[in-house]
């Protein structure tokens, strides 16, 4: 069950990063650019997470590129409020 939600996630990020890349397409602007690929980054960590079968993400690689993602999420906010 545990594979079975974590590829669930997967989809989910995947289909939020599709979303945020068609208005940054729109768009242009680099805040929809950079959401989309910090949902990228975090559909990938779950899937690594359910191939590695790791049950202490916090003692893997994968933890780092999450908090990669969340800080570029960060980042972005912090670029569109600065201009």
């Amino acid at each position: 069950m545990e594979d079975f939600i974590m590829g669930a996630i997967t989809m989910a990020s995947a289909v939020v990063a599709l979303f945020f890349l068609r208005f940054w397409r729109d768009t242009g602007d680099r805040l929809f650019g950079m959401f989309a690929l910090s949902f990228l980054l975090l559909g990938i960590t779950r899937l690594g997470l359910a191939l590695s079968h790791d049950t202490a993400e916090g003692h893997t690689m994968w933890y780092w590129v999450r908090f990669a993602a969340f800080l570029l999420i960060l980042i972005a906010i912090v670029d569109k409020n600065r201009r």
